[in-house]
């Protein structure tokens, strides 16, 4: 059995290398083989990632995250808890979007923007730029 450990505090866990791009997958997360997971990029805890997604760079999804349709997260991003990311969003930078957070639509956040809460936050744009 092979096992990496995602430095989340649990050790080396039971993982794999994405078929698509290579990068560290937990056996926890489930993945399509359509999702494209560069070397550099990790993807664990309960994730789930489907269709054409992109996790590029250092870019880290992990707890209960959803991420789906042409999505993209890249840099040193991350999308956890029970974040939900889809459609053509764009997650960059250093940007953080964890708690209940949905983006979605053609939303592009980058920098250092953070997006959480216990309810729901809807950032959907048709175009344009979230910063």
């Amino acid at each position: 059995m092979t096992t990496f450990d995602f430095e989340d505090g649990n050790g080396p866990v039971p993982a794999h290398r994405h078929v698509n791009g290579g990068g560290w997958v937990a056996d926890t997360s489930r993945l399509a083989n359509t999702v494209y997971v560069g070397p550099d990029a990790r993807v664990f805890g309960y994730a789930l990632v489907f269709e054409s997604v992109k996790i590029l760079d250092q870019a880290r999804v992990y707890g209960e995250a959803m991420i789906y349709r042409k999505a993209q997260v890249s840099g040193a991003a991350q999308v956890f808890e029970r974040a939900r990311v889809l459609g053509r969003a764009k997650i960059s930078g250093s940007a953080k979007i964890f708690g209940e957070a949905v983006i979605c639509g053609e939303a592009e956040i980058s920098g250092s923007d953070s997006f959480s809460g216990k309810t729901r936050i809807y950032v959907c744009q048709k175009k344009g730029r979230v910063q």
